[in-house]
């Protein structure tokens, strides 16, 4: 796991850092080849998510995302976003390229490990698909399963760290 990985990693909700640890080394074990994971986003301030949602709004440029400051599970600490890093330096978001020449493209290699784990993967979306995109949409706690939906979010209770208390 490269190191830029492990620091945003760090930044997740704690709930989900040992799953996500757990997801990307299965991951770069799956991917036999010249391939490896790479998280490119994780924890994204309502700042930082406002000025995504700005682009192609009121700054230049294709839009980027459909969800304002707190609608993104990036919000909450509980969504990734990947790329693929080819040789060790190069960053690819190819989802049909098979580096390991196994006969599964490694993007969806990828995809059915996030899905093992209860994420659920941007491509699947009807509309404003995003490939890169995965999310933890349940999580189990004492008093049972919490749908992680940001209009349930918004509304938590947050700690002393500005995670939300699930």
């Amino acid at each position: 796991m490269d190191k830029a990985t492990l620091q945003r990693i760090e930044k997740l909700h704690p709930l989900v850092r040992d799953e996500v640890k757990k997801i990307i080394k299965e991951c770069n074990e799956a991917l036999t080849g010249r391939a490896k994971i790479r998280i490119t986003q994780g924890w994204r301030s309502f700042e930082e998510q406002e000025k995504l949602y700005a682009i192609g709004r009121i700054t230049s440029g294709k839009k980027v995302t459909n969800a304002k400051a707190g609608q993104s599970i990036h919000n909450y600490g509980l969504a990734v976003d990947i790329c693929l890093i080819i040789d060790g330096k190069t960053a690819s978001w190819d989802t049909v390229k098979d580096w390991d020449n196994d006969r599964v493209a490694d993007w969806y290699e990828c995809v059915k490990i996030f899905a093992k784990y209860g994420w659920d993967w941007g491509g699947n979306w009807k509309t404003f698909k995003d490939l890169p995109h995965f999310e933890k949409k349940n999580i189990q706690t004492s008093k049972g399963v919490v749908k992680t939906t940001w209009r349930n979010l918004v509304k938590m209770k947050r700690n002393e760290d500005n995670y939300v208390i699930i």
